[in-house]
This record gives structure tokens, C-alpha cells and sequence, in this order.
């Protein structure tokens, strides 16, 4: 490992860093650490069994001891949705604003930790010091209440870790972008920037809330049927918008999603969506005229969970949409769901529900900085080194390209891993540390390796099927039954063929073993290597294989190849 200089500055990002989400990062400084955010991500088709992924926290929880404390900036799932399954790694003590206070506990009691983390509130605008860090939180706009950039303050420097924002003059929910603030700890002085890089490929800006309220609105007008609109259950300022759509249209909104519930709540518990009626359940839906219906949904990215799939698959309980209702995914794909957004709009769209996109209309913000807002943001913050992160490689690429067009002497481009020393010389790659992802079990909640044994298994289970094989053999390795094959997903074998063809293979094989069948190692690894080339010389799969073995106290005679019936 690379000696890090205990007067040294580093960052190092854990998650968030060449992707979208999953948020991770940490500042190192006189041999302590600072966490900022900790979420989580979805999963796709590839990982069978599992919805969410964070990040495998392996280097810092080795260094728990030196961890002081773990900021988070706000309360998207992905900068604050792993920290319910991943404290008891690091337990140290967590700082958040009231707002994503408030969404965490509710996820620490899921998981009956509420009484364990220490849970420290801090409100936007305050400074308060952990260890060798000075910190002062700066209100940015967001599509969630209380987004706090961190400018973090050092013997070395000053860094303005950004988290998500946007310059929007006119939000619908939550405070103003704090320029005056950004532009004095500018003049103070930013040793580095790590900044947001989602919509570096924009031009322009994001575009303000209140024109997706005003679209929607003419949008819901035209429409006589039942009108859904799905979105992020996070997003605060959409749940705003839409309540505003509905007061304007003269319809009843229902919201229907168990974790925009959640949210809802947690905002009235904080004193937003104040002005807002309160809402329908999915449960009135049945009752209520389809003129005067109007749905919030979750399950914008195809999640099979989510409401929106549910709904367009027909399995949803209480919710049914019909021929001439609309949905508005109200929304931006993330990278990666395509497959799974382009079906569920598929399949609406063969139910006869009209579906709207944002290529149809400008039914959503983004609560990420174009270009211009990056250009304003390095305007006012001045810093010497830019370190763009949260998103993919080309975005990165693209965004450290960017700050050196506006005159930021240093920029360089990192990835998950990346032990970066901050210097007013510039920055420099120290180590790639381990960075990955672990998986959370849907069953109970366990954290798998996404490239461990059991993702493996599961992954090869999905695209090649798997054999079972029972054999039950007496103490020399000869038959005292006929060998059992059972096959999930390898080929059509309806009339038994090539579960026979097995039987015989191992039969075969256990008359010239390469070892001592009384052996249970040799016998199951001769019986796995009869199968595998059988089942590849059928179809050419590579299913995993599992053997197991009876012993019986008696001997038998051996069944010779050729007479062996499957079951």
C-alpha cells in the first residue's frame, strides 16, 4: 500500500464514481476519515434474487477505528439508502439535516437499529467541526428538500464537495442555491471541487420545476380518461407539482407506492407540502369517476416491484388502468434501464394506455446542473483542482474537459478506487484501493459479493438451467439404486431423453472410475464430469451440477450402462 501523508488531504470514492448513484465518498486527513453519503443502487436482469446494490464498504470498515463520522448530504436513496445495511461495518456516528433525518429513521427501525446509530442533526447553513474537518453546510436547489453542498475545511484546504444541485431560481420546493455563500468560500480560497457530472452532456440549464407544473397542467387538461404519472418516489418537488396539477384539473390524487408514502410523510413531519391536500389511497381508486382521477406512482425505472409494472401487468390489487387512460413517466432513464422502461411502456401501450415521455413533452426537470450552471458554478467557486464524479466514465471525461475550458489549472478524472492526494500543486493518483458492490438478498436482506459464489451460481442457474443428480451407492461405490436426474431450465426433455442419456453416462463412467468410489469426493466429481459432457454434447449449456450421495450399509450389484431407468 502507498503511504498516505498523515498531513496530507486524499479523497477516495467507494461508489459514485464512473456510474450514476451509489454514492460513497471519503476524505482522509491527520489519519482520520470522513464519510460523505452512503446509497445504494438498483439491480437489473443480470443479478437474479436481488433488487439493491451498495457499495462494499471492505477498505473503510477496515479502518473503522479511524472513521469519525459519516455526513449525509441529503436524503436520495442514493446518498443515504445503504447506511440501514452497512453500518454495523463502520459504526460511527451520522450527521443529516432534519428532512433526511427523519427518511433514515425510518429506515434504521426496519431494520431495528434505531436505537443503535447516533444520529446527529444538523440544519442547512450550520459549521460544526469532526476531528481535523471543518465543516460548513451550503443550501443548493434540489428535487428533495435540504440539499447541502460541504465545504470542507483543512490544514491543507478548503474542498466543496457539491452533492446533487442545480441553479434553479424558482424551485418549488426547498430553498434557493446559496450563490452568496458559494461565492465567499470562493474568495476564500477551494483547494478542490468534487462536483456532480449527470447532465454534463446538456447545454443550457436544467430548466425549473414550475415549467414541468405548468406542462403537465395543459397536458392533464386535455385528457378525459384516468391520467397516472410516475416519477421518483424521492422527489419531493414532483409530489408538490403534481398536487398542484391536481387542484387544476379538478382531480383526485391518489398516491400509490409504499415508499411515496414514506417520503410524503416525511416531508408534512417537516413542514413541506404544508399547502397540500391531503391524499387519496389507492384504495379509493375503485370509487372514484375516471375524469376526476389522477395517479402518482411509483416505478419509473421498471422496477417489477414498483407500482407502474404492477399496474401495467395487471397484478396490482386496487389499481387498473384501460383502453385511452395515460401514463406520464415524469422522468429521466437511467442508464442501464432501457430494457426494462422500454418494456413496461411496451406493454401499456398494447393495453391501449397512451404513454408520454419527456421526448413528448417537457414533463420533467432535471435536479442535476447543465453545462451553463457548471460554468456558473466554477465562476463563483474559483477551485484550483476539479474532481468531477457521479457519473459514468464519458461523463467524467467530458466534465474534466470542461472545468479546464473554464480555467481550472488541474482536473483529473477518477473512478471507484482511486486513492487521490489533493495538493495546491494539483492532484495525483496514490493507489487504486478495492471498490465493489455487494448485493442485498430480496429473501433476508444478506449481503452477497456480486462476483462471489452465489451471484455466480444464481447467474449460470438463469441462462444455462441446472441437473440434479441423486445417487445412492453402498460403501465399495456400486449402485443400490437406479441414479435420479432431475433438470430445472436446461433444454425440452419432455419425454426423458437426455435424463436418461445422463443416468447411462454415469453408469458408464462408474464402471472406469479415476479413484476409489467408496470415496464420496471421487464419486460425486465422476457422476458431475459424466453429466457436464453429456448435457454440452446435447446442447451445448454448462449448467451447474449437483450430486448427492447415499451410502447404504450393504453392497450392491452395479447397474450396468444402458439399464438405467430416471424417474
Amino acid at each position: 500500500m502507498a503511504r498516505i501523508p498523515r498531513d496530507g488531504l486524499t479523497y477516495l470514492s467507494l461508489g459514485g464514481a464512473g456510474e450514476i448513484g451509489m454514492n460513497l465518498s471519503l476524505y482522509g486527513h491527520e489519519g482520520k476519515w470522513l464519510m460523505v453519503d452512503l446509497g445504494m443502487t438498483f439491480a437489473d436482469e443480470t443479478q437474479p434474487g436481488i433488487d439493491i446494490l451498495v457499495p462494499d464498504p471492505a477498505w473503510i470498515a477496515d479502518r473503522a477505528e479511524d472513521l469519525i463520522a459519516l455526513v449525509v448530504t441529503h436524503a436520495h436513496e442514493d446518498h443515504l439508502g445503504a447506511i440501514a445495511y452497512l453500518w454495523e461495518q463502520l459504526r460511527c456516528p451520522v450527521y443529516a439535516t432534519p428532512f433526511a433525518a427523519t427518511v433514515l429513521r425510518r429506515k434504521l427501525e426496519e431494520w431495528h437499529l434505531l436505537e443503535e446509530v447516533p444520529l446527529h442533526i444538523y440544519h442547512p447553513g450550520d459549521r460544526f467541526t469532526l476531528g481535523p474537518f471543518d465543516i460548513e453546510a451550503i443550501p443548493l436547489t434540489h428535487s428533495i428538500p435540504e440539499m447541502q453542498a460541504l465545504a470542507i475545511r483543512t490544514k491543507v484546504g478548503m474542498v466543496l464537495h457539491t452533492g446533487d444541485w442545480k441553479l434553479d431560481p424558482d424551485p418549488v420546493v426547498g430553498m434557493v442555491s446559496d450563490e452568496a455563500a458559494l461565492r465567499r468560500i470562493g474568495d476564500e480560497g477551494v483547494l478542490a471541487m468534487v462536483c456532480d457530472s449527470t447532465n454534463v452532456f446538456k447545454y443550457g440549464e436544467s430548466g425549473s420545476e414550475a415549467l414541468v407544473r405548468d406542462e403537465l397542467i395543459q397536458i392533464c387538461k386535455e385528457r378525459k380518461k384516468r391520467i397516472a404519472i410516475t416519477t421518483f418516489a424521492s422527489n419531493i418537488a414532483r409530489i408538490q407539482t403534481v398536487s398542484a396539477v391536481a387542484k387544476a384539473t379538478g382531480r383526485d390524487l391518489c398516491l400509490v407506492g409504499r415508499s411515496l408514502w414514506n417520503m410524503a410523510n416525511a416531508a408534512r413531519d417537516n413542514g413541506y407540502l404544508k399547502d397540500v391536500p391531503e391524499f387519496r389511497t389507492e384504495y379509493d381508486f375503485g370509487y372514484l369517476p375516471p375524469e376526476r382521477t389522477l395517479l402518482m406512482c411509483t416505478g419509473c425505472q421498471g422496477e417489477p416491484r414498483g407500482a407502474m409494472a404492477r399496474i401495467a401487468s395487471g397484478t396490482h390489487p386496487q389499481v387498473e388502468l384501460s383502453r385511452g387512460d395515460t401514463v406520464i413517466f415524469s422522468s429521466r432513464m437511467i442508464p442501464g434501464n432501457e430494457r426494462t422502461i422500454g418494456k413496461l411502456q411496451n406493454d401499456l401501450t398494447l393495453a391501449g394506455v397512451d404513454v408520454i415521455t419527456e421526448k413528448d413533452g417537457f414533463v420533467h426537470v432535471s435536479g442535476h446542473p447543465a453545462r451553463d450552471e457548471l460554468a456558473r458554478m466554477y465562476s463563483l467557486v474559483r477551485p484550483r483542482i476539479s474532481v468531477p464524479v457521479h457519473g459514468e466514465a464519458r461523463h467524467i471525461a467530458e466534465h474534466a474537459k470542461l472545468a479546464k475550458s473554464l480555467q481550472v489549472p488541474y482536473a483529473i478524472e477518477v473512478q471507484n478506487g482511486d486513492l487521490i492526494l489533493l495538493e495546491p500543486r494539483g492532484a495525483r493518483l496514490l493507489e487504486k484501493v478495492p471498490a465493489g458492490r455487494l448485493a442485498v438478498d430480496q429473501g433476508n436482506g444478506d449481503l452477497l459479493l456480486l462476483q462471489g459464489e452465489v451471484m455466480q451460481s444464481r447467474r449460470r442457474m438463469t441462462h444455462n438451467g441446472a441437473v440434479f443428480v441423486s445417487l445412492v451407492l453402498d460403501a465399495r461405490g456400486g449402485f443400490a439404486a437406479e441414479p435420479a436426474v432431475t433438470l430445472l431450465g436446461v433444454a425440452d426433455d419432455e419425454k426423458g431423453e437426455l435424463a436418461a442419456d445422463i443416468a447411462d453416462a454415469i453408469a458408464e463412467a462408474f464402471e472406469r472410475p479415476k479413484g476409489k468410489l467408496s470415496e464420496d469426493e471421487v464419486a460425486v466429481e465422476t457422476a458431475r464430469k459424466a453429466t457436464r459432457r453429456v448435457v454440452k454434447d446435447y446442447c451445448g449449456r454448462r449448467p451447474p451440477v449437483e450430486v448427492h450421495i447415499a451410502r447404504t450399509a450393504t453392497a450392491a450389484a452395479r447397474v450396468r450402462p444402458g439399464k438405467v431407468s430416471v424417474p
